[in-house]
């Protein structure tokens, strides 16, 4: 068995370039909530029992976003959440928490729109693929993983967003 990766996905794919132009064109608050929302619908449930404590935190992180908060008034909860995610054991459990923790920091670091599913990408393979699939198993899976967020995030985007975020991508 390889070693397995905490992130799973292709940065250079096109489904990665046409997430990330649609990020550019959403706020910081469209972002933050569908973050949170899809990471908790899709991966709070895979590190669930092994990191329960993460629930409420993600679910403070998701009001302070809903509201409309600027990040800094709910920057412990982010915290908490990484921290949550740290001793979090079992690598789709990890994953799930780290990909949640990240989420939770949308409001703060736009960017983390696209970071966070690479570590969800990670979850969603280990725990539906098992510890024991080839790295193109792996990849394939990941792959599943972008598009289904990319819908997602299509789904919920607003038309000419008054105020989208400026991101200058360093991959």
């Amino acid at each position: 068995m390889s070693q397995l990766r905490k992130t799973l996905g292709d940065i250079h794919s096109e489904t990665c370039s046409r997430l990330m132009r649609l990020i550019e064109t959403q706020s910081k608050k469209t972002l933050a909530r569908w973050a949170i929302d899809y990471a908790g619908e899709h991966y709070l449930p895979i590190c669930r029992d092994a990191c329960p404590e993460l629930e409420p935190v993600a679910a403070n992180c998701r009001a302070g976003a809903e509201a409309g908060k600027p990040a800094a008034q709910y920057k412990d909860q982010i915290r908490a959440a990484a921290a949550l995610a740290r001793g979090c054991y079992g690598p789709a459990e990890q994953a799930a928490a780290r990909a949640v923790a990240v989420a939770c920091a949308v409001a703060q670091t736009p960017s983390n729109a696209l970071g966070f599913l690479f570590y969800g990408a990670a979850a969603v393979a280990y725990a539906q693929g098992g510890l024991d699939r080839s790295p193109a198993e792996y990849d394939a899976m990941a792959a599943e993983e972008l598009c289904r967020a990319y819908d997602s995030l299509r789904a919920c985007s607003v038309a000419e967003e008054s105020k989208p975020v400026k991101i200058r991508w360093n991959c």
